[in-house]
């Protein structure tokens, strides 16, 4: 469909993208109008005549395939695609629009009141609080949900604002948000958008939904020191997910927060002012020490029930760092005098004519059902009774399983590491005793906050690693690494996460300096993503993300057994910077 509007001197032609799901199908819809249409045209203002073609809430818009609000003017913008809430990005857009609605409720509530985003878990967001004066209690709970559904069912407006820089910072300042005002001090940018909940004025990074009246599914509980916010995502169509009870990973995550702490690096600004002091040298050595230190306490602990512990079993996400991590905990055991071998869960793939077909005929290495369940369960029972077994190497190449190595055996004091993402679950190793297995779920839960309220999904982190991974190691360009981004999620939602409670122990690989490390490697093969892909939405947005952080002056400091070097280069794992070849055509 093609619309024409009028700009300033011109009328620029002005295509609309829109469509709507029927049976779970996106059915694109054309309709044909002409118009013209000033710069200063708002998106919502269009977007009330098309709302009947979508079966969710308009909440936002692509301009020229960037994601905006709806308050953002048009402009100059020659493809404009309204976004629904039942997409990727509408429920980004609604969850953290959900998230001001629980700020704005407790600073109305509260004098001097503040709320600190800290993670998610739990199928929420949790967030401690500071009220002066005020005991939290279930009571207050309830009063602050009551608050913002008030604000729902009054339709309170929530403004976008687009202030001079300095007037932001100043803004800011006199609301004490002084990380806040700091933050924006450090961004190159002349103007700032902001947005305004009654008098509460907060800086976000991202679009928001215009009015409350949109934020009608939420559910908050009392948690720990804080409250656990609910609200639907992409994966819980469109309900209030119930709270589930994940302690390991509220843990883990707790530790992450604690050693942001002792780093003294809580926020973007934080490590921004270590890299611009020159001290950021000292923060990389405490931050590998400190992974180095849990390392070894998991060793330990391996070591103290050598008997008994013979299979460990790494799992975990997409770019995790479970290869490195694998590698420095086979160093940590022998340390402790024990000598483990390695065996990768690829070698067991079945042969590629055997393996399942994905809805969409490509072959899904991502299953259990691709691995030779019974074969490997045979060979581990083998192997732990000390008999000899030939493995097997699987050739990507070829897609068939080979021999060639020669038999192996084990003693007593050789425990068996295995990689692989089905580590977790029982059905992989259902043969072999659960006494005589350890499992270790890994992934990279990130420290940083850009500030106190708003936070660093754990999910673009990794994926700022997989692109710069898949860039240098596997000849594969950002664009082709964003598409195959939603297969892997969807593998990992599957297949990991649905297991991670069942680990023995949880290791956190983000490392605080990291996106400042990434980030020189990752912005120029962004940049590359054409603007017309459907991927460049998600390409701008990390390109955004990008800009809060500084480089990372010299690379040197990062030691050549740190986990960042297996995307980065220079790992003492991977001779001459190559990674393992394993993972390139499935991974």
């Amino acid at each position: 469909m093609v619309f024409t509007r009028q700009g300033e001197h011109t009328a620029v032609p002005f295509s609309f993208k829109n469509f709507c799901r029927r049976g779970g199908l996106a059915v694109f819809i054309t309709i044909r109008r002409e118009g013209y249409y000033p710069q200063e045209t708002l998106p919502r203002d269009i977007a009330a005549d098309y709302q009947k073609v979508y079966h969710s809430p308009i909440v936002g818009v692509k301009l020229d395939n960037t994601l905006h609000d709806l308050q953002t003017p048009i402009g100059e913008t020659r493809n404009l695609e309204f976004v629904e809430l039942d997409s990727e990005d509408g429920w980004i857009i609604y969850r953290r629009s959900v998230a001001f609605l629980l700020i704005g409720a407790v600073r109305e509530l509260y004098d001097g009141a503040e709320v600190e985003v800290k993670f998610r878990a739990n199928n929420g967001l949790y967030c401690e609080l500071v009220l002066p004066g005020v005991k939290l209690t279930d009571a207050v709970v309830k009063k602050i949900e009551a608050k913002m559904k008030a604000f729902v069912k009054d339709k309170r407006p929530i403004h976008k604002e687009v202030l001079e820089k300095a007037k932001a910072i100043k803004l800011f300042k006199q609301s004490k948000q002084i990380e806040k005002a700091n933050l924006i001090a450090s961004l190159d940018m002349a103007v700032v958008s902001i947005y305004r909940l009654g008098d509460y004025y907060d800086y976000l990074y991202g679009a928001m939904v215009d009015n409350a009246a949109k934020l009608d599914r939420f559910a908050l509980d009392r948690f720990e020191n804080g409250v656990l916010l609910r609200s639907p995502d992409s994966q819980s169509d469109g309900k209030v997910p119930s709270a589930i009870a994940q302690p390991k990973l509220s843990g883990v995550l707790a530790e992450s927060k604690r050693w942001a702490h002792i780093l003294k690096c809580r926020y973007v600004t934080d490590l921004n002012r270590t890299i611009r002091s020159g001290t950021v040298g000292e923060v990389i050595r405490v931050s590998e020490a400190l992974q180095e230190k849990r390392i070894g306490e998991i060793a330990d602990y391996i070591a103290m029930q050598k008997k008994s512990l013979r299979l460990i079993l790494i799992a975990g996400p997409s770019s995790s760092g479970k290869t490195s991590f694998a590698q420095r905990l086979r160093i940590q055991l022998k340390v402790l005098g024990l000598s483990p071998i390695s065996i990768s869960l690829d070698d067991y793939f079945r042969n590629r004519q055997d393996t399942p077909l994905t809805a969409t005929g490509t072959y899904d290495y991502e299953c259990l059902e691709a691995i030779d369940v019974p074969q490997f369960n045979k060979d581990m029972l083998a192997l732990l009774s000390g008999r000899e077994v030939q493995l097997p190497t699987y050739n990507f190449i070829t897609g068939e399983r080979e021999w060639r190595s020669l038999p192996v055996t084990i003693g007593s004091d050789q425990p068996i590491i295995i990689e692989g993402i089905h580590g977790l679950n029982e059905r992989l190793s259902a043969d072999i005793p659960r006494a005589n297995k350890y499992k270790i779920y890994i992934s990279a839960l990130t420290q940083l906050n850009i500030d106190g309220h708003n936070r660093i999904s754990t999910t673009e982190a990794r994926l700022m690693r997989r692109l710069v991974r898949d860039y240098q190691f596997r000849a594969s360009s950002a664009l082709k690494t964003l598409k195959q981004w939603p297969d892997v999620r969807a593998g990992e939602e599957t297949y990991i996460f649905p297991y991670q409670e069942d680990a023995d122990v949880m290791f956190n690989s983000a490392l605080i300096y990291e996106l400042a490390a990434l980030r020189r490697y990752a912005v120029p093969i962004l940049k590359d993503v054409p603007a017309d892909a459907p991927e460049y939405t998600k390409a701008r947005r990390l390109l955004d993300f990008a800009q809060y952080f500084l480089d990372l002056p010299d690379e040197d400091d990062i030691p050549n057994n740190s986990l960042l070097r297996e995307f980065i280069g220079g790992s003492v794992f991977f001779p001459k910077g190559k990674k393992d070849e394993s993972g390139s055509q499935k991974d």
